[in-house]
């Protein structure tokens, strides 16, 4: 496909054409200190020649700093847009996950303030006007303009729905460089309590909604033509760690299939984004298991190869997350292959609780660490450095029929060469509890914690979660605070807590995690 139709093609409401503007001419819409609403999940679906054209005019004209708006978007957007926005200082406030390294800077430096929610909560948060009572300009991708004014989305759906509720101006971002995306989307904004209605997904190929987003026209101030296309993230190759923890996985599965536990085409997949993430789904491209279907937030590069691979039916998620290239050129290419197998659905559908439940979701991702009773800490580096936020991987781990974390054992360190690791007495912050989370892997093993009492989890991830470096340290660390909790009648979950952060805290100090003594009268040494 490469002839994608003109600006007048796309825009069927044709009262809108006289509203027609170049991106530089919106300038003069935005004011410092306005909430902003911008269609977008993950790299995918965001306004681009807008946001752009604004951060040219701020260093063109030495506003950085002076010019600020606060963010509220379904989930982190293209490096050339918001984290652009970050080295100018153009951000106060933003809602809710990013992933931008600039961002992330600005957050931790304390120039961004910046929240942190569940996405599915996000989003109905957003539509009851909790975070603002308006957007004053919502800045939406589309990819056509219906007649009656409906907005057909691009590649994501994001928080669409509850941007459109809320906003006082819109101005559209018509995409004419990229194909139509019409009819692989299931639009619905759910209505606010007393009102709201069940959604009824049995299937993850089942349709509750439109195609589109109702949208009043009289709101829209600007239609834009854009022909960027989304900057999607490239993950690494598969390495010896990924692919360990990827069979591990399979292997789990084979066993759940073996014991009746799991049907022989599993249950709808959730895999939540990065490099294991991919690597897993790689994995079940590979494996022995077909029919399957996909009921998950993001459709990264290999959900192509498992299309490809025969075994993947249909995904249902919340926004098409390809790489730049290849990803997104394959889809392309391959478009009549692909199309009619994937749905997109809004953030408020595509996470809630209701469907995962109901379908019995197997939910994979990737926290930051975990400590040895499982709780899962997925955004806070040493429990106050902010790297990406929560996501959605809480709405799935909570509510899935198996929950799954999956994260090597150790990651690098520039001071130890052995790694640091993931595995830790008690994680410093916790946004996944030990009564969400039933099965965890490292490159080292799985442990199917369901049923275990916390000492008996507490053992298992040491035995075969843990890298063999680490591993004696841990079993120390543990047997001190069975010994010292019990002898005082307070052992069901032992923890020293004058004590249990002493691996982070040799890290700080020493550079290394490998702590030699849990005496609490021994400094912390080398």
């Amino acid at each position: 496909m490469s002839d994608y139709g003109s600006l007048a093609s796309r825009v069927r409401r044709k009262s809108l054409l006289d509203k027609v503007r170049s991106a530089e001419d919106c300038i003069e819409f935005f004011k410092p200190g306005m909430d902003l609403g911008w269609s977008g999940f993950t790299p995918a679906g965001y306004p681009k020649a807008v946001p752009i054209a604004l951060a040219d005019y701020v260093e063109k004209n030495n506003l950085q700093g002076k010019m600020k708006f606060n963010l509220f978007i379904g989930a982190s957007v293209g490096v050339e847009t918001e984290n652009r926005w970050a080295t100018l200082d153009m951000i106060d406030r933003r809602w809710p996950y990013q992933t931008g390294k600039d961002i992330a800077k600005g957050i931790n430096e304390g120039r961004i303030r910046m929240g942190d929610k569940h996405l599915s909560l996000f989003a109905q948060d957003l539509g009851y006007g909790f975070y603002t009572p308006k957007i004053d300009i919502a800045i939406i991708e589309v990819s056509a303009v219906n007649a009656d004014g409906s907005l057909v989305p691009t590649t994501s759906c994001g928080v669409i729905g509850e941007i459109l509720m809320i906003a006082d101006k819109i101005i559209l971002e018509v995409n004419t460089g990229q194909p139509s995306f019409e009819g692989m989307h299931d639009c619905l904004i759910p209505r606010n309590p007393p009102h709201r209605e069940p959604l009824l997904i049995c299937k993850a190929d089942d349709r509750i909604g439109s195609s589109a987003f109702p949208c009043d026209p009289d709101k829209i101030i600007a239609v834009v033509e854009s022909k960027y296309r989304d900057k999607g993230r490239a993950f690494a190759e598969m390495d010896d760690t990924s692919e360990a923890i990827a069979g591990h996985i399979m292997q789990f599965f084979a066993d759940e299939v073996k014991a009746g536990r799991l049907p022989e085409n599993l249950l709808p997949l959730q895999s939540g984004v990065g490099s294991i993430a991919n690597a897993v789904v790689g994995g079940l491209a590979k494996g022995p298991f077909s029919n399957l279907n996909v009921f998950t937030e993001v459709l990264q590069d290999t959900m192509l190869d498992l299309f490809d691979s025969g075994k993947l039916n249909f995904a249902s998620a919340c926004s098409l997350s390809l790489s730049e290239n290849p990803g997104f050129p394959r889809f392309f290419d391959n478009w009549d292959k692909y199309a009619d197998k994937i749905v997109l659905r809004p953030l408020s559908i595509s996470n809630a609780p209701e469907p995962i439940r109901r379908l019995g979701c197997i939910a994979m991702n990737t926290p930051v660490e975990f400590d040895i009773y499982a709780h899962a800490n997925s955004t806070l580096v040493g429990g106050t450095r902010m790297i990406n936020g929560l996501g959605g991987s809480g709405d799935f781990l909570r509510n899935a029929y198996i929950s799954i974390m999956h994260t090597p054992s150790v990651r690098p360190s520039k001071t130890d060469p052995e790694g640091i690791t993931c595995v830790v007495p008690k994680a410093p912050h916790i946004d996944h509890t030990e009564h969400d989370l039933d099965v965890l892997v490292t490159e080292q093993g799985l442990a199917d914690l369901r049923g275990l009492a916390p000492k008996d989890r507490a053992q298992k991830l040491i035995n075969v979660c843990a890298h063999p470096s680490y591993r004696p340290i841990l079993q120390d660390y543990f047997d001190r605070a069975c010994k010292e909790t019990l002898s005082k009648g307070v052992g069901h979950e032992p923890q020293l807590f004058d004590r249990c952060f002493k691996m982070q805290q040799n890290l700080a100090v020493n550079g290394t995690m490998k702590v030699k003594n849990w005496d609490i009268n021994i400094d912390l040494c080398e």
